[in-house]
């Protein structure tokens, strides 16, 4: 099926079942331990053994020798694996650096061996004996180092954006901002780490691992191997959580297969959380300088936008400029990503990459820019909105309630009782603040399959190689599958992540929900006009609590597949309508936070997003998504921070103890706000994406938040309270 016009009314618009908020039809599996992850596959490989990772002790260089003579000797030892004997090797599509060195090494703990033992202890034990010597060579680990001579990347779409004549309109403006902002390198720092079990069946391999994007991970399996792709089969039906980390292959998973084909027999690896942090991808930090050149009535004439990040070679820099050129109007404009080349672990994408970390300077540039003007930071957002793409003026947005998210967020949180004055609100020894930012992220849509079985029992079994995270892709599916053939969700089955199942778009970048959910509508739409034709009803039949009903006859839905199973298998693509409309959500975030008047420690106190992203599918669901996602824009504001090691090229805090995120006791009770909207431009299920939303803009509106509390101004994250404690306002 293609979608190239906007959608109009369709069975899902019956909202019987899509749009309820709905328990997690996956949720009795992981309370009772029964759902089953990759490192817990012993069903499928009761007999494997385990392999234990050695990563590079050098950031940059080259590996001379591995002695492994000692280790092979060790107790329960049955293969080790090195570049020495694990074949040619190629580059997966997705990898910026290979997954096993040798003889180079790129980055550190970057994997260069793999043993292969009956136990985990044992394979632990004998990986202590490997002897690794390198020729070590210098690298560059310092952003701020390198900025000057990072360099437009020629493989990013649009590097640069000009509108109008930047430097002369900010020259002229009567108010001015020139501030510069920096974010931390951050790690996904998911609870399940990277794990999988691989084992062969002749020259087939099947790899039951984490991973966000089957045929993604298939593909660059296969690639990386050199086999066929039809050789390889993945399985991943639950994830430990993801947020862009397990978007491609890494490194257990290759090893996985390697070493079960050395051991001739199945084998389990999962990353221990040092290689978690150094040995796959991260969020990479930036340094960004933001201008802005205003009329006194606070119209902003002109923006300008400058990025700066790095990666290794081949790498992709941050999109931290994104948001900017699309969320305020403005008829001068600038924007541009420049990337340098570092030889620290592998940058990629974590939730919301670009809009997450660009938001954090771009809103409190924001909020700088209110507090020049003396004017309300809500008031300025609201008089700078735009209905149309600033950059192409001819191009709308299909929906944009940007306005009435902050209206919204503004009368809900009591924005009107907010003292403009900083450092004015005390409640004993503690200085209270309140915040606001914008949220925005691009609506992305990807093509989507599926197939959908009707049994003799009524049963419909939707089968996708779609991924569940934890967002609650069965559930939304099954309510779609039920919505469209006019059954309860206890008549539907949903089995997901496997790459013997047709391909879905996958969990990432927000498109997740929304595409996939169409890839089932479009499968569903063939599964009605098989059965109507089975049952010899008209093609625009009802189907309704498990009937189908036309021309005065009403059929019981089952009977369809009295004689045999009916399968129905489609996809859903795309024309043109993202780039006739431009495709957004919006929101926006506001913060109450209280600092310690004498220490400078920062505790949230109050938070709410207002959020317009389209249908909401499952508003229980999505609601999880946002406060997850607020969760984590805490942590980015307040603590997340992986720590370089700026000589020798490594993250310092590489483990859950150092690298701090929030717990309960930092979170306090969270409110979202869903606006009633649909997009038709969008897809048949008239949805987009909230998951990534819901951390954009979070960080700023912490931030803002404690610069009223105190009238100090950080634009260095984290937020900690190093940065605030000399500069707070005297107690009396």
């Amino acid at each position: 099926m293609k979608f190239t016009t906007p959608a109009t009314t369709n069975p899902i618009d019956q909202l019987k079942v899509v749009g309820k908020p709905t328990d997690r039809i996956d949720g009795p599996y992981k309370t009772t331990g029964t759902a089953r992850y990759a490192y817990e596959r012993h069903d499928v490989a009761p007999n494997a053994a385990y392999g234990y990772v050695i990563g590079a002790a050098i950031a940059k260089g080259r590996i001379t020798s591995i002695d492994t003579a000692e280790a092979r000797r060790a107790p329960g030892v049955l293969a080790i694996v090195t570049h020495e004997n694990a074949g040619k090797l190629g580059k997966g599509k997705y990898n910026t650096a290979t997954l096993l060195a040798g003889p180079e090494v790129e980055h550190y703990h970057q994997a260069v061996a793999v043993v292969v033992a009956e136990t985990f202890e044992q394979a632990r034990a004998a990986a202590s004996l490997v002897r690794v010597r390198y020729a070590e060579t210098k690298g560059a680990y310092d952003l701020a180092k390198a900025k000057g001579s990072a360099k437009l990347p020629k493989k990013e779409d649009d590097p640069e954006t000009k509108a109008g004549n930047f430097q002369s309109a900010f020259d002229a403006a009567p108010v001015k901002l020139d501030a510069t902002y920096t974010t931390p390198d951050q790690s996904h720092a998911m609870m399940e780490p990277h794990a999988s079990v691989a084992a062969w069946d002749g020259d087939k391999l099947t790899v039951w691992t984490s991973n966000q994007m089957i045929d993604w991970g298939k593909g660059d399996m296969a690639k990386t191997l050199g086999i066929p792709k039809e050789n390889v089969r993945y399985v991943s039906p639950y994830i430990g959580g993801g947020f862009g980390g397990k978007l491609f292959v890494r490194a257990e998973a290759l090893l996985a297969a390697l070493g079960a084909k050395a051991a001739r027999r199945p084998v389990k690896v999962a990353l221990q959380r040092a290689l978690v942090i150094n040995n796959t991808t991260h969020r990479p930090a930036t340094i960004q300088r933001i201008r802005f050149g205003a009329t006194r009535e606070g119209r902003i004439t002109a923006i300008a936008h400058e990025s700066w990040s790095g990666d290794l070679p081949d790498g992709k820099p941050e999109t931290a400029v994104n948001q900017t050129r699309l969320l305020y109007a403005g008829a001068h404009r600038l924007t541009r990503m420049l990337l340098a080349t570092l030889d620290l672990p592998e940058g990629n994408a974590m939730r919301a990459p670009g809009e997450a970390p660009g938001l954090m300077a771009l809103e409190i540039a924001v909020d700088e820019l209110a507090e020049k003007l003396k004017m309300d930071p809500v008031t300025l957002r609201i008089v700078n909105d735009t209905t149309v793409d600033p950059e192409k003026r001819t191009r709308k947005f299909s929906q944009r309630r940007f306005v009435e998210c902050l209206r919204t967020g503004a009368e809900r949180f009591g924005w009107n009782r907010r003292n403009p004055l900083p450092g004015q609100v005390r409640d004993g020894r503690w200085l209270v603040g309140l915040g606001v930012a914008a949220a925005f992220r691009n609506n992305l849509v990807q093509k989507s399959a599926a197939r959908v079985r009707l049994g003799a029992d009524g049963v419909v079994t939707v089968e996708t190689d779609m991924t569940d995270i934890g967002t609650g892709s069965y559930t939304i599916i099954a309510q779609t599958a039920a919505e469209m053939m006019g059954v309860g969700l206890a008549k539907v089955v949903v089995k997901l992540g496997d790459s013997d199942f047709p391909v879905s778009a996958g969990s990432g970048g927000q498109w997740g929900g929304n595409s996939s959910t169409a890839g089932v509508y479009a499968a569903c739409v063939k599964l009605r006009e098989a059965v109507c034709k089975k049952l010899g009803l008209a093609a625009d039949a009802e189907f309704t609590d498990g009937t189908v009903r036309a021309g005065g006859k009403s059929v019981p839905l089952r009977d369809a597949a009295a004689s045999g199973e009916v399968v129905a298998e489609d996809k859903m693509e795309y024309g043109d309508l993202d780039k006739k409309f431009q495709q957004s959500t919006f929101g926006a975030h506001f913060v109450e936070v209280a600092v310690d008047a004498y220490t400078g420690e920062t505790r949230i106190r109050r938070m709410l997003a207002v959020c317009a992203a389209g249908r909401i599918l499952n508003p229980k669901s999505a609601r999880s998504q946002v406060i997850g996602a607020m969760t984590m824009g805490a942590g980015a504001a307040l603590m997340e921070d992986l720590v370089v090691d700026k000589r020798l090229g490594f993250f310092v805090n590489h483990d859950l103890a150092s690298y701090e995120v929030p717990v309960h006791a930092d979170i306090p009770h969270q409110e979202v706000i869903f606006l009633d909207e649909t997009d038709p431009m969008s897809s048949p299920m008239k949805a987009k994406g909230v998951g990534e939303l819901g951390i954009c803009g979070v960080a700023a509106a912490i931030a803002n938040a404690i610069h009223n509390a105190t009238g100090v101004r950080v634009r260095e994250y984290p937020i900690t309270l190093d940065k605030l404690i000399g500069k707070l306002p005297q107690v009396a």
